[in-house]
């Protein structure tokens, strides 16, 4: 499959690694065509792996990851090109933080919205699916550097796409017991609202290599 990731962080980068190791080809987007940190992760991501703007990446997807800055996204998506978006599968990694009065972080946007319903007002033909936005990269793409069984989230309106981003989770390493289908894009703003509960029990342990395990009665 032809994959557009978009951001060059960690996060874009562990997600366009992994996925170019299961076979799949890649375009990192960033702003800039010659963004270095995209030039350096593609030659050593291999020849599967490419680089472009938002805009090269999103035409050349057949599914898109949001790995930009929660802050940023739409912007990001903005200049990705609704055209490019079309009506593919969208999968939005980022979490809506702001740092604007330092740490701990607080959220843009809670309660009764979330950036994922942001982005898919933004995008009206999109298919947006939230996941893997509730733990650290390594987890994300590596399930298995945890022991024992934890869980991923999906939400979103169309649940064609959310089978698309369970076989993708699949490939991942996620199995389907651990993959908690928690419905429409409105359980995105639960989702984003663990973060800065994520963000204190990173600081109490010391360790971002944790995640969630949902343990219910029998």
């Amino acid at each position: 499959m032809k994959i557009a990731v978009l951001g060059t962080g960690e996060v874009g980068q562990t997600i366009g690694s992994k996925l170019v190791g299961l076979g799949h080809e890649v375009k990192l987007g960033s702003r800039a065509a010659g963004n270095q940190k995209a030039a350096a992760w593609a030659k050593k991501a291999g020849a599967k792996a490419s680089y472009g703007t938002f805009a090269d990446a999103a035409k050349f997807g057949d599914l898109v990851f949001n790995c930009t800055l929660g802050a940023a996204s739409v912007e990001a998506l903005k200049a990705a090109g609704e055209a490019n978006l079309g009506s593919k599968v969208l999968i939005d990694v980022s979490n809506p933080l702001d740092f604007s009065k330092g740490m701990p972080p607080s959220l843009l946007v809670c309660n009764t919205d979330s950036l994922a319903e942001t982005i898919q007002r933004a995008f009206p033909k999109a298919k947006v699916v939230k996941a893997l936005n509730t733990m650290a990269n390594p987890v994300m793409v590596n399930p298995r550097s945890l022991p024992g069984t934890h869980h991923t989230f999906l939400a979103g309106n169309d649940a064609g796409a959310k089978e698309t981003v369970r076989g993708i989770l699949g490939q991942f390493g996620w199995t389907p017991e651990e993959v908690l289908d928690l419905g429409d894009l409105t359980a995105a703003r639960g989702t984003e609202q663990w973060l800065p509960l994520w963000v204190r029990i990173m600081g109490a342990t010391g360790s971002a290599m944790f995640n969630i395990r949902v343990v219910a009665a029998k």
